[in-house]
């Protein structure tokens, strides 16, 4: 059946493992080695069915070569999925025992994939998982990693927002601008605080009210409720929890001028690139401007840059975007479009 789901993927090797002790199911899909090893988080996930954990990982591995590729950094594109029945709680046997096993079952790829943190997993599992391989990265400091890339996904994405105003309002400056930002976890709280920062004037929303409410308190924002807060009128749109927001059903609702935030796979379907370009709306395509987080993985444990280094490859994510938008432009494209033709230029560049 997984062996189905995979008969269109354009990857180059996928495995499977079904954790007996846990009821899990442990995927890992290698899309493209060419820059380097394929390297992406490992998501843990309670899914309606196997097949839709697999499903996403065959789809985030792409997305991760192009991100890497976009990012100019030595790494291809992958993703593992925990598929749980259940998420086992933090610091329990039950989640040190399966995270023994999936990095034994990294391990088995022979250093082909590298994985890191993802959705709902941290630090803390990758020094759990580098027990049993050494192709992670984002342990915590004390054990040798950089910790929670969550802050250069907050600098890097910040700077796309900039690079975004600048093209579609006119300045760079972000002073006044309305900025909506859906999730204030770890990668949108940051980004709140980068935005208060700048002058923009902010509006929260988020499933755990309690979580926008503090926040904006402390920065003197407005929160909106979670469910309505797409349709919410406001300059930019920051869309920073889960992925498939901007669909056919969701884009007509849109009263921005831009979307430009850090969750992955933001697009529902290809065709909502066309959509939201028709609608009028700049979109930031999500893998280039949410690139900061693989950006401070390999520069602080592989490429040994320091703070001045790591501060440049932040802002380059701008002029990246602003690149992208140029030839979107030129050319007559979608952003979406012109992004993916840009990181399969430079992934063929490097074959």
């Amino acid at each position: 059946m997984f062996q189905d789901l995979a008969s269109g993927w354009e990857g180059e090797r996928w495995g499977h493992r079904f954790d007996e002790p846990s009821g899990a199911h442990l995927f890992v899909a290698i899309h493209s080695t060419v820059l380097g090893p394929g390297m992406g988080g490992t998501r843990l996930k309670v899914y309606d069915t196997p097949e839709d954990g697999f499903a996403d990982a065959l789809r985030l591995s792409e997305a991760m070569s192009y991100k890497q590729a976009a990012a100019h950094l030595p790494y291809g594109g992958g993703k593992a999925v925990i598929a749980a029945s259940q998420i086992p709680e933090p610091g329990s046997p039950e989640r040190r025992e399966l995270f023994l096993r999936h990095g034994e079952f990294i391990d088995s790829f022979g250093g082909a994939y590298v994985t890191a943190a993802d959705m709902n997993t941290g630090p803390e599992d990758m020094d759990v998982v580098a027990e049993r391989t050494a192709h992670v990265l984002g342990r915590t400091p004390a054990n040798g990693g950089s910790g929670d890339p969550g802050h250069g996904t907050a600098i890097g994405v910040f700077h796309g927002i900039r690079a975004a105003a600048a093209r579609a309002l006119g300045s760079e400056d972000l002073t006044g601008r309305s900025v909506l930002i859906q999730g204030v976890g770890s990668v949108g709280g940051r980004l709140a605080h980068h935005l208060h920062g700048a002058g923009a004037e902010l509006i929260l929303a988020d499933i755990e009210p309690a979580r926008a409410d503090v926040l904006a308190y402390e920065l003197d924002a407005r929160t909106v409720p979670a469910a309505g807060a797409l349709a919410t009128t406001c300059d930019i749109l920051s869309p920073c929890a889960t992925g498939g927001v901007l669909s056919a059903e969701t884009i007509g609702t849109l009263a921005c001028r831009v979307v430009a935030g850090a969750a992955n796979n933001q697009l529902a379907s290809p065709a909502d690139g066309d959509r939201i370009t028709q609608a009028g709306i700049l979109y930031a395509p999500d893998y280039v401007i949410n690139a900061g987080g693989v950006i401070h993985l390999a520069g602080y444990e592989t490429l040994g840059w320091d703070e001045a280094t790591m501060a440049a490859r932040l802002a380059g994510i701008g002029v990246t975007l602003t690149q992208i938008f140029e030839r979107a432009e030129a050319q007559g494209i979608t952003t979406a479009r012109a992004a993916e033709d840009m990181a399969r230029a430079m992934i063929a560049a490097g074959a």
